[in-house]
């Protein structure tokens, strides 16, 4: 079992919801975002979500992709952002890890060496937004069998046709896309994701985590009510965009992890 298995499987022994967080490697700068990704486990923060910087980030709304441009053009690279989770792993070995992002750092780096120096890192699942199920053989078998999670996207597109093929090879868990469109582009709602989450755990066993459009403690709670968790990261980053101290940014992740956890 991953770092991810056995939190979830925690999760569901204490009848609790998951709440996850995503924040850009490397923004604004190394020392600051490793510093806000350590307080994330004590601000109540189950798994952590840790982007990739990537100068093309095509699922990505404004907030992320200047985040991205702001740790790129700090000097962040796929190296310094391994080297922020092994920091992390020197004071923490049970939060999930996972990494965010897309397939080109990872191609250029060349996949056998990603993955033995993610898994090294402590890293233990990737979700990589350009990468369908039809490229497995490129990636997601290959994690698979290195011992990382290989986590899927679904959304409100994703027919009964398609949903069969998502599933195919996925691990750890699903993330369910709330909205059509961006990160940040709208506000989820539960009344329309709950028949969604609903449709997709008839096809699985996997947990279903909901994603994009959270933003306040009580959507956290919503979203997470409906599902087996919630995400969020473009409200967390704009406060990061917005030069706030970390203790402020710990304290908003804390109301929304309560928020999440009161579901």
């Amino acid at each position: 079992m991953t770092r991810i298995d056995r939190k979830f499987a925690a999760l569901r022994e204490q009848g609790r919801k998951a709440f996850v967080a995503y924040i850009m490697a490397g923004d604004p700068d190394l020392e600051t975002s490793l510093a806000l990704m350590k307080g994330l486990p004590a601000a109540g923060v189950d798994v952590i979500e840790l982007g990739m910087p990537f100068t093309d980030p095509m699922a990505d709304g404004p907030t992320i992709q200047l985040a991205g441009q702001r740790a790129l053009e700090g000097g962040q690279t796929l190296q310094k952002t391994l080297d922020m989770v092994a920091a992390f792993r020197k004071g923490d070995d049970r939060t999930p890890i996972v990494l965010m992002g897309y397939y080109n750092p990872i191609h250029s780096r060349g996949v056998d060496r990603f993955l033995t120096d993610a898994k090294a890192a402590g890293v233990d699942g990737l979700i990589v937004v350009d990468l369908p199920p039809e490229e497995d053989d490129e990636l997601c078998l290959p994690a698979n069998r290195a011992g990382l999670n290989f986590i899927r996207l679904a959304t409100p597109t994703t027919d009964a046709r398609r949903l069969p093929k998502v599933l195919q090879n996925t691990s750890g868990f699903l993330y369910y896309v709330s909205i059509t469109g961006i990160t940040g582009a709208a506000a989820a709602q539960a009344a329309e994701v709950a028949p969604e989450v609903a449709r997709i755990k008839a096809a699985t066993d996997l947990p279903v985590i909901v994603g994009f459009g959270i933003r306040t403690p009580e959507t956290a709670k919503a979203i997470a009510g409906v599902a087996d968790g919630a995400v969020v990261g473009t409200a967390i980053v704009k406060l990061v965009e917005e030069k706030r101290p970390v203790a402020e940014i710990l304290a908003f992740v804390k109301g929304l992890a309560e928020g999440a956890h009161a579901a």
